[in-house]
């Protein structure tokens, strides 16, 4: 395992030579790095308004990429707790930093948590909608590395967590949650904004 952690310290700092040679990525990596999850957001309700005629099992899934995601962000926290990995800027105060250095810790990257979770979430509900997500999805963890926020492991560790939650979770969820829908799109309110636009 040390020598695991030797070896994404290294890549790191290629990683930040990397980027401290290639200004001119910095303001796209910045704007991803910081508000890329806004994309996530939108292929999630894209992903539920796509299937809101569909069966009460295929808008379970989209609603799910969702809940999904949020439980996966939920499991990180006392993960991350335990863990307790300093962020590489605090390791190597030297390192190019592109965005805001936290106090939090930096195993499992959170917003690569968020971004496996909603890849595995959305491939349920549509291949081609969760092939998009899942390349936005390693573009995230790249890009969280490229800005300094943290090491190439603690993305790898963020996508497979978050993809980890997303896939056993719905195992478990499946069942309810389409049931719930299959009532809560009974509703007259449920059911007019669900209705298919003619």
């Amino acid at each position: 395992m040390t020598h695991l952690l030797h070896l994404s310290d290294a890549l790191f700092l290629r990683i930040n030579d990397l980027a401290r040679a290639s200004t001119g990525l910095h303001a796209p990596a910045v704007a991803y790095a910081r508000y890329g999850l806004v994309a996530f957001a939108a292929l999630i309700l894209l992903g539920v308004w796509r299937r809101r005629g569909a069966s009460d099992r295929d808008l379970a899934a989209a609603v799910w990429a969702g809940a999904g995601t949020l439980l996966a962000v939920a499991v990180n926290q006392p993960v991350a707790a335990l863990v307790a990995e300093a962020r590489p800027y605090a390791v190597h105060p030297a390192a190019l930093t592109l965005v805001d250095r936290t106090t939090d810790w930096s195993f499992p990257s959170d917003h690569s948590v968020m971004a496996g979770a909603v890849a595995v979430g959305l491939l349920l509900v549509s291949r081609r909608l969760g092939a998009l997500a899942l390349a936005a999805a390693v573009l995230m963890a790249a890009t969280r590395v490229y800005v300094g926020a943290h090491y190439p492991h603690d993305v790898v560790a963020g996508l497979l967590l978050g993809a980890a939650v997303a896939d056993l979770g719905w195992l478990l969820v499946r069942l309810p949650l389409t049931r719930l829908v299959g009532a809560l799109r009974t509703l007259p309110v449920i059911e007019r904004v669900l209705s298919p636009v003619t």
